[in-house]
């Protein structure tokens, strides 16, 4: 098939994304605390301009406006992410009633204007609460953490959701935000002492996928379907020799 002739497959489903951290803002509105990523833009000097996420879009104030700019793009499936801190402001514990609320909201106007919600329930912004408790994903405690956040979540949503993420991009807040003695590539980022430390946050975070997943599943009033969001890295051969073929592969 030659590159002109592509056609995206049968079913195939358009729409748009965000993160929580990109467009909410509200960081200190209706019961939510700092994530890493609060944490890591306050340091001066650390993003241009001094930027942060404190009001970014203010998409918690207008989402409803937000939800029609999407008819108007004819947008039909909606990818978002859901705050931690915002549900469980010092990462586990207490269920905090407004987050859920804004939530349940913003899903009522979806759901009304026919916009399919599909939900991302981490996109790097974990509870600073934990990365000072623990360390967030240097520790195990995380993975269980994530699974009772997930359950919180599912229980109080699951009617207005089918389409669950767990993590988004797992790569990006591991290996690219852990690293030995240097700065990390990716912010937040945490310097650590071994290369083992580096590959134990790759561990736990799968073993949050997977315990995310049986949380899903239990708590979901209603049959759903249940994914992980990577950015897989496709090696291409230097040259068309038989052993840089051989590498790629």
């Amino acid at each position: 098939m030659s590159l002109s002739s592509y056609q995206f497959p049968e079913g195939f489903q358009w729409g748009a994304a965000t993160a929580a951290y990109q467009i909410e803002g509200a960081v200190k509105i209706d019961g939510r605390k700092p994530s890493v990523w609060d944490q890591f833009s306050a340091i001066p000097g650390r993003v241009l301009n001094g930027d942060t996420g404190a009001i970014a879009c203010d998409h918690y104030h207008h989402y409803e406006q937000d939800i029609q700019l999407m008819v108007k793009l004819g947008i039909q499936h909606y990818r978002f992410s859901i705050a931690w801190s915002r549900i469980l402001p010092e990462g586990r514990g207490r269920v905090n009633p407004a987050g859920i609320d804004f939530y349940q909201r913003l899903l009522d106007g979806l759901l009304a204007q026919g916009i399919t919600p599909h939900a991302t329930l981490f996109h790097w912004d974990s509870p600073q609460a934990l990365e000072e408790r623990y360390g967030s994903w240097r520790s195990r405690e995380m993975a269980l953490d994530f699974a009772d956040y997930v359950t919180a979540v599912v229980s109080r949503l699951g009617d207005r959701i089918t389409h669950w993420m767990t993590l988004n991009e797992i790569l990006c807040f591991t290996h690219m935000g852990y690293a030995v003695d240097q700065i990390p590539p990716h912010a937040p980022g945490t310097q650590v002492k071994y290369l083992k430390e580096v590959w134990q946050t790759s561990h736990h975070a799968l073993l949050a996928h997977g315990l995310g997943c049986q949380a899903i599943r239990a708590a979901s009033p209603v049959p759903c379907s249940v994914t992980l969001v990577d950015n897989p890295i496709i090696p291409v051969p230097l040259t068309e020799s038989a052993a840089d073929i051989a590498a790629a592969q």
